[in-house]
C-alpha cells in the first residue's frame, strides 16, 4: 500500500498537540513496515495535481477488478469504468511524481512531531 499525504493534512493538528504528535509518530512507525509506503506531498512540491479529496485506488492482479473509491460531501462513490480508472491512475501518477521520497517523508513527519 502507498499512502500519499499532503503536508496540509499533517499540520492540521486535530485533537491538540499531544494527539497530533502521537498520530505523527504512529505514521513514522507505520512507514517502517515493508508493506506500507508513506510519502508526503510538501508545500514546496509545486501545484497539487489532485482534487483535494481522498482517493483510494484499489488494484490487484486482475486489472478488471480495480476500483476507485472517492469520499465526497454526498457520500462514498465507487468507480470501475476503464476510462475513470485511467483518469485516476493518471492523477495518482502525477501526485507520486511530486512527493518526497519515502525516507525523506519519514524524516519530514518525524520533524513535525518533534516540533510539537
Amino acid at each position: 500500500m502507498t499512502a500519499i499525504l499532503h503536508e496540509a493534512a499533517l499540520r492540521m493538528g486535530f485533537g491538540g498537540p499531544e494527539t497530533t504528535k502521537a498520530q505523527l509518530l504512529h505514521l513514522v512507525a507505520m512507514s517502517e513496515r515493508p508493506e506500507l509506503t508513506i510519502v508526503v506531498m510538501s508545500f514546496g512540491g509545486g501545484a497539487f495535481p489532485g482534487s483535494g479529496q481522498p482517493i483510494v485506488y484499489a488494484s490487484g492482479d486482475v486489472p478488471q477488478l480495480d476500483t476507485v473509491q472517492l469520499d465526497t460531501d454526498h457520500g462514498v462513490e465507487f468507480l470501475d469504468a476503464e476510462a475513470q480508472l485511467s483518469r485516476y491512475r493518471s492523477v495518482l501518477d502525477r501526485m507520486e511524481s511530486c512527493v518526497l521520497p519515502p525516507l525523506e517523508s519519514r524524516n519530514f513527519i518525524h520533524g513535525l512531531a518533534s516540533d510539537l
